[in-house]
């Protein structure tokens, strides 16, 4: 099964950016779809955004316009790129897709005011 690392996280102010990444340990061509979720500190995992191997693109309301996701097949990596944050964004951000059993450990992003 395929594995997922996710890396970029840090501590930004608000207004700032950050770009996650999400490396696979193999290829991610045939995979149609990959998925970002995250945490927020005492709250349940939530759907963040969605891309497929089309390039075709899905977001959740409250990151809309501000956060884009794009994948690169060639690398096997899936990235979230995020704009003008929030302290409300702040939380674990994972990757995955389809038909995985399995959760990585994420990767913390925090947003102060």
């Amino acid at each position: 099964q395929v594995q997922l690392v996710e890396s970029g996280g840090g501590l930004v102010q608000a207004g700032g950016s950050l770009r996650l990444s999400c490396a696979a340990s193999g290829s991610i061509s045939a995979i149609n779809a990959m998925f970002w979720y995250r945490q927020p500190p005492g709250k349940p995992r939530a759907f963040v955004a969605f891309i497929t191997n089309g390039g075709g693109t899905t977001y959740a309301d409250s990151v809309k316009g501000r956060f884009t996701v794009s994948r690169d097949n060639a690398k096997n990596t899936v990235y979230l790129q995020m704009d003008s944050l929030k302290p409300e964004d702040t939380a674990v951000y994972y990757c995955h897709a389809p038909g995985l059993t399995s959760w990585g450990q994420g990767t913390q992003v925090t947003v102060s005011s």
